[in-house]
């Protein structure tokens, strides 16, 4: 079944508000190398459904997982972005907080352990979710 690019678009921005409210969980309970993670994943879900919707090409959706990539993308198509700019540090988690290879003599469950970071990856998250939401809902027939 193919979707329009609208219906995609919301499916998108409604997995990208599952996983913040999911991450925000996690961090609550104090599993914050997950939470970072899923913020993460959070933010890049919610501007590919932005792009979906504005951009309408897969290809453009797909070609990259980096929220600054992503970021760079959307703040050409729409200025209103260009004050979330700071969630692009949300880069660093997606593959530092679960692999640990990715940290030398550490191991990402035990090392990210500051309840201050998570709480700034979930205030940088929440910013581009919501925003992505009230421009979807602002756009979208």
């Amino acid at each position: 079944m193919i979707r329009t690019y609208t219906e995609e678009s919301r499916r998108w921005l409604v997995q990208a508000q599952d996983e913040f409210a999911d991450a925000d969980e996690l961090r609550r309970r104090g599993r914050f190398y997950l939470a970072l993670f899923h913020f993460q994943q959070a933010a890049e879900k919610a501007l590919k459904a932005y792009l979906y919707l504005t951009v309408r090409s897969r290809e453009e959706v797909f070609t990259t997982h980096s929220l600054d990539d992503l970021l760079q993308k959307v703040r050409a198509v729409d200025r209103d972005f260009r004050g979330i700019k700071k969630a692009r540090k949300l880069d660093e988690y997606s593959i530092r907080s679960r692999y640990p290879d990715s940290l030398p003599g550490r191991i990402p469950s035990r090392y990210f352990d500051d309840p201050e970071e998570a709480e700034e990856a979930m205030r940088l998250a929440k910013e581009v979710v919501e925003l992505v939401g009230r421009k979807i809902e602002g756009i979208a027939p």
